[in-house]
């Protein structure tokens, strides 16, 4: 399956909010409760609260924080963009 070069930025966040909240609330929810009994359903709990908000952040946010990233790298001199 592939998508038109327009909707990049979604697949994108789509992508990066299922990667970060997957493991995030994973790791998060194994140290405050442990992997005893429920621990998918804690762990599930977490994760549906926590993607949505992890999208709308990824796509408002990435593009912003790219043109930042690109200000603070240092190019070699004589290097152009």
């Amino acid at each position: 399956m592939f998508f038109p070069p327009r909707l990049a930025p979604f697949v994108f966040a789509v992508l990066m909010s299922l990667y970060m909240v997957s493991l995030m609330t994973c790791v998060i929810t194994w140290v405050n409760t442990g992997l005893g009994e429920g621990f998918i359903a804690r762990w599930w709990r977490a994760f549906y609260i926590a993607w949505p908000v992890a999208f709308a952040l990824i796509l408002v946010g990435a593009p912003r924080l790219q043109r930042l990233a690109a200000k603070l790298v240092r190019r070699p001199v004589g290097q152009r963009r």
